[in-house]
């Protein structure tokens, strides 16, 4: 599974298994955020396998769907409270993480923006849903 670490406490992923979750918890992480849909793309575990694994694993559970059509949904305020409490790290995963990311973008303050472009661009991330979503 690749991670990318968008700060101390935000990483994210494409989509993860069932059998990650417990990795996931014992790298440090207190939070799990799937920002995938059920039904995505056949063969991607749904999110009450998700989230099962993630109680058993002793980690919070948070199921924000978000798409492409939709973007950046109507949780983004609860997302940014998620990518900012620096007590409880995040792992979030999307399809590829870059919904993720874009979220993240989307989420910071307008004088914190270009710093988190710059950080998701180095990395690699396409951000045009961000730029959409900002314009």
């Amino acid at each position: 599974m690749n991670s990318y670490k968008l700060t101390e406490t935000l990483a994210v992923a494409g989509q993860i298994s069932v059998a990650l979750v417990a990795d996931i918890a014992a790298a440090g992480y207190k939070v799990l955020l799937n920002n995938r849909p059920d039904g995505e793309e056949r063969g991607q575990p749904s999110s009450a396998e998700i989230a099962a694994a993630a109680e058993a694993a002793g980690l919070e559970y948070h199921h924000m769907p978000v798409t492409a059509l939709d973007f950046p949904g109507d949780r983004i305020d609860e997302m940014a409270d998620l990518f900012d409490d620096e007590d409880r790290p995040v792992f979030a995963f999307c399809r590829s993480g870059t919904r993720c990311t874009n979220l993240w973008v989307v989420s910071r303050q307008p004088e914190e923006r270009a710093e988190a472009v710059a950080r998701a661009q180095d990395i690699g991330f396409d951000l045009s849903m961000a730029a959409r979503a900002l314009s």
